[in-house]
């Protein structure tokens, strides 16, 4: 799970992972959507494929990435499971103060 975390530290490589929600692209697809040079963008996409959160395929003589929900999924469960207590004890202390020191949240 550290390297999903790692993979989705980088700008760059989270607007990849927006670029594949909408579906499969080849190497070359996701390139042209950023201003950086070529090993940029393969570096970037050797991280997210290292990290689960992208799987390719060969498409004749380019390869596709395609999002691997499976490892995003795993890290926002985590993320979820890590909140909840948080929700909670923040809660316990809300109820803990006197109704004129209750700071109202919405």
């Amino acid at each position: 799970m550290n390297r999903v975390f790692k993979a989705l530290s980088h700008p760059g490589r989270r607007r990849i992972i927006a670029m594949l929600q909408k579906g499969p692209m080849s190497s070359g697809e996701i390139a042209a959507g950023f201003d950086m040079a070529w090993p940029s963008v393969t570096g970037h996409l050797s991280v997210l494929k290292e990290a689960n959160l992208v799987d390719t395929e060969r498409d004749g003589n380019s390869v596709r990435y395609r999002l691997n929900i499976s490892a995003a999924e795993e890290a926002v469960g985590f993320l979820l499971s890590m909140a909840q207590p948080a929700r909670a004890i923040a809660h316990k202390r809300r109820s803990s103060l006197s109704p004129a020191r209750r700071v109202k949240t919405t």
